[in-house]
């Protein structure tokens, strides 16, 4: 079944046939500057889930709703319990539906290793080791192009994310790149479908996340694999 949804994948060439056209102004020195040093400090990142109260208690405020009915669902959501309905908020139970917004969040796992990466003047190259899971191994990006390039033999240019200054909308976000990899060649079993992103945060910090789902010499991964980390640059 996995092997075909890899097979049902856009086929892309395992190798250019013609140069990548060149990053727009600026984008070279900002993906270098982003990506990691060699042997550089992480510490590993996890998706918790989360509720967001936010909207709810601006309605309910509004609507001269009960304040401490509405503190104790805002207490219950910030213990990630999925709060219920009290008629006392002075809104309907469709629109307090719709004002609790369910969300993951990124929150550090408290472990800090060094990322397996090698680093010339041409090219970051990733590997593995303790908690990469292998996620990373083998996937390059030129610094010269932009051009990211993994295992399975596909490439990927990368896309400017826009910048988030709104909590409720998820990350806050100063810049970054986002390279999408798809790509399936049935002739010598091989797929991917991957997203990185390489974010710099409001803070300064740098999160790099790449989930991805591939297959290799016929053999398919059994699950999305991911791993997400936060340095300094």
């Amino acid at each position: 079944m996995i092997a075909a949804t890899l097979g049902a994948l856009s086929v892309a060439a395992v190798a250019a046939t013609t140069p990548p056209p060149a990053l727009p102004a600026g984008w070279q020195a900002r993906i270098a500057s982003l990506l990691p040093l060699a042997g550089q400090s992480a510490t590993l990142l996890e998706r918790r889930p989360s509720i967001s109260t936010l909207e709810l208690e601006w309605q309910v405020a509004s609507a001269g709703g009960d304040p401490d009915v509405l503190r104790q669902i805002t207490l219950s959501a910030a213990r990630g319990i999925a709060p219920t309905y009290d008629k006392r908020l002075n809104i309907s139970q469709e629109d307090f539906k719709r004002y609790i917004v369910f969300q993951n969040t990124l929150a550090s796992t408290g472990k800090t290793f060094r990322l397996n990466v090698t680093r010339d003047a041409s090219r970051v190259t990733f590997g593995d080791g303790a908690y990469m899971n292998g996620v990373l191994k083998g996937v390059s990006i030129d610094l010269k192009t932009g051009e990211m390039r993994g295992p399975e033999g596909f490439t990927a240019r990368p896309v400017a994310v826009p910048a988030n200054d709104d909590p409720d909308r998820g990350l806050l976000v100063r810049s970054g790149f986002q390279w999408r990899m798809i790509g399936n060649n049935a002739q010598i079993g091989n797929g991917v479908r991957g997203t990185l992103n390489l974010l710099q945060l409001a803070s300064g910090r740098v999160v790099l996340s790449y989930t991805r789902k591939s297959m290799i010499d016929r053999k398919v991964d059994d699950f999305d694999r991911e791993l997400i980390v936060e340095y300094s640059r």
